[in-house]
């Protein structure tokens, strides 16, 4: 039985994407619409499409029809559907900060929000599914993020030297992280404006005369009022932006983030893997619902030290897996050169996505030749081997 299948995912076209970098990379001719994410998985919002024999078909139901047969025994008996969804991202504009729940929080919320009637498209919905959402990114441009709070000292410090935030280090020497973050989210409105106005005003002509770094939270903080579409309501996210680790990845660079970390995309474009779920509790930066108390629930009030890695080489020097404590995913990248041949045997359902060059990618008596932009569906037991006529970056989706 065939167990290799070309696989098409769809384009998520959000406010925040760019026009150029998806579309380019499928060699699509959509650059009217703002191509945000490429999603390649079976998420039920927007599965992938698998071409087989007998047609097209969603990824979601063609896994479902023999899930043992396609997920292996292990993985279906542990998950019961496919357990990651894999995403190109491509971040022209700052994204909402937020968070997502733990796996038994989200449980506990789908059903809640499923009892109280609340649509699944309803815009106030926190819980998508009763997923939690770990995720991991590989840069591919220097990428910028918001990453988890900062380190105790750098933030009273931080609060210390800003002016207009000199009135929240009481706060935050007395309540710590929680109670920091807990005044600012549920002050009113008016009492966030006292702080915030000034601020920007004293920024806001920086940034304008290009004189703030992007290491420099002022950058940031400008970027995203000039960014809003009221400039006379400022966002409580700003906040968020002082208060968070500024990261800078260098492309190759990956970065994990584990339930209940705080963090915020800002600019670049990257590949991310994550457990297969649309959850997620936003804190700001964003016209989208922001539910204060569900999300003070679940954030992880505590110092984070951002850890980029670069990935563990493998033996065969062709294939850098980018390890996790998550359990849903192993994300890796396969770099060939032209004179090397890259063989694995498939534990569970893989997905494959060309980034780069083009490949040959053969399984028993099945062929697919894939050029930038294609991706496949690898079955359990698949035994394959993929060569190339020159140089080819594939990243790998599996769950470990």
């Amino acid at each position: 039985m065939t167990k290799l299948f070309a696989l098409t995912g769809k384009i998520q076209s959000y406010s925040w994407g760019g026009r150029q970098f998806i579309p380019e990379l499928l060699s699509k001719d959509e650059k009217d619409h703002k191509a945000a994410e490429y999603w390649l998985g079976a998420h039920v919002n927007s599965p992938s499409i698998v071409a087989t024999d007998d047609g097209e078909i969603a990824l979601n139901t063609f896994l479902d029809s023999n899930l043992i047969q396609t997920l292996g025994a292990e993985i279906a008996k542990k998950f019961g559907r496919l357990p990651f969804l894999f995403k190109v991202l491509d971040v022209k504009d700052m994204l909402s900060i937020q968070l997502h729940p733990s796996k038994l929080e989200a449980e506990k919320g789908f059903k809640f929000e499923n009892e109280k009637g609340i649509p699944l498209t309803a815009s106030f919905r926190n819980y998508k599914d009763d997923n939690h959402k770990p995720e991991i990114m590989v840069a591919l441009s220097e990428f910028w993020l918001l990453h988890g709070f900062l380190v105790k000292e750098q933030l009273a410090k931080r609060l210390n030297e800003i002016p207009e935030f000199k009135g929240l280090l009481n706060v935050f020497e007395k309540g710590g992280y929680l109670g920091l973050y807990k005044t600012v989210m549920e002050q009113s409105q008016k009492e966030s404006d006292k702080i915030l106005s000034p601020l920007i005003n004293r920024i806001l002509p920086i940034y304008k005369a290009g004189r703030l770094d992007r290491s420099n939270p002022d950058y940031w903080a400008a970027k995203a009022f000039e960014m809003s579409e009221d400039k006379y309501v400022f966002d409580k996210g700003i906040f968020s932006i002082y208060f968070f680790n500024i990261v800078r990845a260098k492309k190759g660079d990956a970065i994990f983030q584990d339930n209940g970390i705080p963090h915020a995309y800002l600019q670049g474009q990257n590949i991310e893997l994550m457990a297969n779920s649309d959850n997620v509790l936003r804190a700001g930066l964003t016209p989208k619902h922001v539910d204060v108390p569900e999300l003070l629930k679940h954030v992880v009030f505590e110092e984070t030290k951002p850890h980029l890695m670069s990935g563990e080489l493998q033996k065969n020097e062709i294939e850098t897996i980018y390890k996790s404590p998550a359990p849903d995913f192993e994300l890796s990248k396969i770099e060939l050169q032209k004179t090397q041949k890259y063989h694995a045997k498939a534990k569970t359902a893989q997905i494959l996505l060309i980034i780069e060059g083009e490949a040959m990618i053969q399984e028993g008596k099945t062929s697919l030749k894939c050029k930038k932009g294609d991706s496949v569906l690898l079955t359990a037991e698949a035994d394959y081997s993929i060569s190339s006529s020159s140089k080819v970056i594939i990243y790998k989706a599996t769950a470990p």
